[in-house]
């Protein structure tokens, strides 16, 4: 039987991460949101259906990226850049 899967959206929380830089706290700043849960964590996986890792949301505040950067997406796979207008 075909589990069905919940669409989910990985929102980061600026106002976490600026808490956290105040008060040298570490608290979660992913919050992977379905319908039915809000779960809170530091770095987030993405998977195939097989398992197999295509990419993860990472926060490091403490080993940040030389540009600053706290919170960031890291993937092997090719990635299409879309522009606003």
């Amino acid at each position: 039987m075909k589990r069905k899967r919940l669409k989910k959206i990985i929102h980061v929380n600026q106002h976490v991460i600026k808490s956290n830089d105040k008060f040298g706290a570490n608290e979660p700043v992913l919050t992977v949101k379905t319908y039915k849960s809000n779960d809170y964590a530091h770095e987030a996986i993405i998977r195939l259906p097989d398992g197999t890792e295509v990419g993860r949301f990472v926060y490091r505040p403490s080993d940040a990226l030389s540009c600053g950067a706290k919170v960031w997406f890291i993937t092997d796979l090719d990635v299409e850049i879309l522009i606003n207008e």
